[in-house]
């Protein structure tokens, strides 16, 4: 057969296209890797497969641009006036990268869109949410927004300190209209019962899957009375604004759960929120709510029961709201153990099993790593016996959930192991400071002498969450504890009727200004989740390392400092930043020892978790750092 010009062109045809695909493939996954969400995936992996920013050259990095929050103005403005002096406390925004595009809110309430290679803005969009007053709970703060898109529509949607969620046009940076009123839904209604708006509100970005936007809420944790609002998570329609579905996190009649409410307390109690980040897996159609203690914290006479779905990981269909499955890591809790981060879903093996499975850490100290189709515990989860209650009219659960794998990764009580023991003089003033209160192993409740509770409130983990890693299934996860007590005080009937509230002791001294317990105060553990062993644990900063070191004591080592931001994990490097002392820090490990790379100093503390990207061929970080008047968004990158 004779071959033709024509012929041998369509013979090479073939190659040829599949060779200028592989180009195109290339060439865009070199020059553009988003961050679509908070927190980088609806998974809250916290993970970026880039490798430009290695360990070889990450002390390199330097300033690429900076831009100033817009709220900084009008903090100075609010400043100078008699009355209102409004100011926020630090800037715990993650901003996320669509296209070469970067969306981030301030704790004001407002929206910016900047280049995500220069910091110019684009546009800025002002909610006007603190003029409301002082938010719930946690004050003028707020940690991200979401992304959805269908066909040319591009929507940035954010849920504000002041009970509204918002549709703003992603190009345009106006509110849709088509949205709610004016591109707002009021989210103050809608919850089944009138509630005091000023006791309610969002801190955290919504969750944007399957077409839906889910919302949850803070709520006040210091009530004056029983009747406060619920927490209830709710999934909206992202063109109209109309709520699609409703999960009651106190279950209403009828509902499964509702008997865990004795005495018909679930038709007054409130908060079981989930005030912290929620994730998805948007392909199994499923998201996973972490939700909070009820009312009120620290005394459940009020609410007798198990009480779910508090302190549960629950897990709901995300175009229903459908309860799928969920576990209560706390049964009737009353030491504000919320499940404090977002879930991590995460592909593991384990005994040669391949598991879709999602991982929840908590205040505890615990992990619980479950299959994230079913619910199934991948270890063993046990209900141990727990100390019991002297408070008049509190019942307690006789035994709260332990996993036996993963080991915890803060220690857990008040005892020989955790008490300080520097010098034997030390220790005999820790043990001397302790004995005014009651104290014991983790589950020790409050009471009205006052208990020493360790982890406190705090954690163990917080918000700021964990991050995994998918080549290695190794988990990192950063954490801090300090003791505090609670002690529990008749409530006045005048103006409140609770039966007890939380007293005015809320600490115990450690010996000589030192802290209660053994060092690290805080700490960073890799965890792999195929085996369930932990790899390593590093103290988290140096602490009060010096302060030992001068009372004549021989060098501990780096202690912990308490602060702490959520971890970003690349192909090549662990990012985590501190205050540590006088220093504003990120830092840069070595993802497989822990061992610090390279600390690069920052103009102000940080108060975000960090974030990276990459446009037009170029990696950058991002972290948002400082507050009040002086709030910023600092990206770095290699010369």
């Amino acid at each position: 057969m004779t071959n033709t010009p024509g012929g041998n062109m369509i013979a090479r045809f073939p190659q040829k296209f599949i060779f200028f695909l592989l180009l195109v493939i290339l060439s865009i996954e070199l020059h553009a890797a988003d961050w679509p969400s908070y927190g980088g995936d609806n998974g809250s992996r916290k993970y970026a497969a880039l490798d430009q920013i290695g360990a070889q050259n990450v002390a390199r990095l330097s300033t690429a641009w900076t831009w100033d929050s817009v709220d900084n103005d009008q903090v100075a403005e609010n400043r100078r006036q008699e009355n209102f002096r409004a100011t926020p406390g630090g800037y715990k925004a993650t901003p996320i990268v669509i296209d070469g595009t970067m969306y981030i809110p301030t704790s004001f309430g407002s929206i910016a869109a900047l280049d995500a290679r220069t910091g110019e803005e684009k546009w800025v969009f002002e909610t006007g949410a603190w003029e409301a007053g002082t938010p719930a709970n946690l004050g003028y703060n707020t940690r991200g927004v979401a992304y959805w898109q269908r066909g040319e529509l591009t929507r940035i949607f954010f849920a504000t300190n002041d009970s509204y969620l918002w549709s703003i046009d992603a190009e345009s940076g106006q509110p849709d209209n088509r949205f709610g009123e004016g591109g707002r839904v009021d989210l103050a209604q809608g919850l089944g019962r009138e509630i005091n708006r000023r006791q309610y509100g969002v801190v955290s970005p919504p969750l944007v899957s399957n077409d839906i936007v889910i919302v949850n809420s803070i709520v006040n944790d210091l009530p004056q009375t029983k009747e406060m609002p619920p927490g209830h998570v709710r999934g909206f329609n992202p063109e109209t604004g109309a709520m699609e579905w409703i999960f009651h996190t106190i279950p209403q009649a009828g509902e499964f759960g509702n008997d865990s409410w004795e005495d018909g307390s679930w038709e007054y109690t409130g908060n079981t929120n989930s005030w912290t980040v929620m994730s998805a897996d948007d392909e199994l159609g499923y998201v996973y709510i972490p939700i909070g203690t009820p009312t009120n914290d620290w005394y459940g006479g009020l609410r007798k029961g198990s009480n779910l779905f508090a302190e549960s990981l629950v897990v709901v269909k995300a175009a229903t709201g459908e309860l799928v499955w969920h576990f209560q890591m706390v049964h009737h809790g009353v030491w504000d153990y919320d499940l404090p981060a977002a879930p991590t879903l995460i592909d593991i093996t384990v005994d040669g099993r391949a598991i879709e499975a999602v991982a929840q850490i908590s205040k505890q100290g615990y992990t619980y790593v479950f299959d994230r189709v079913t619910g199934e515990p991948v270890w063993p989860i046990e209900e141990r016996a727990v100390p019991q209650s002297s408070v008049p009219g509190e019942a307690l659960s006789p035994t709260q959930p332990h996993p036996t794998r993963p080991a915890a990764f803060e220690p857990q009580g008040i005892s020989d192991e955790t008490l300080i023991d520097f010098t034997p003089e030390l220790r005999a003033e820790a043990l001397q400071n302790i004995e005014k209160f009651d104290y014991g192993p983790l589950f020790t409740p409050p009471s009205l002498r006052g208990t020493i509770q360790f982890p406190g409130w705090g954690g163990g983990a917080e918000w700021h969450g964990a991050s995994f890693d998918p080549e290695t299934g190794i988990y990192y996860i950063p954490s801090a504890s300090a003791p505090i007590v609670v002690q529990l005080a008749d409530a006045d009937p005048a103006d409140s009727n609770l039966v007890y509230r939380r007293g005015r002791e809320n600490s115990v001294a450690g010996p000589q200004g030192l802290p209660l317990t053994k060092p690290p105060y805080s700490r960073i553990t890799a965890i792999n989740l195929n085996t369930g062993e932990h790899v390593w644990m590093v103290p988290h900063g140096e602490g009060v390392r010096q302060r030992i070191i001068d009372m004549g004591i021989l060098d501990p080592g780096p202690v912990g400092s308490q602060s702490r931001t959520g971890p970003l994990l690349t192909k090549t490097l662990l990012f985590i930043a501190q205050r540590d002392g006088d220093r504003n820090l990120l830092r840069a490990f070595n993802k497989a020892t822990g061992a610090i790379i390279t600390e690069i100093d920052l103009p102000l503390p940080p108060a975000g978790t960090p974030m990276t990207y990459l446009v037009d061929g170029r990696q950058y970080v991002s972290i948002a750092v400082g507050g009040g008047a002086d709030a910023k968004l600092i990206t770095l990158a290699l010369p």
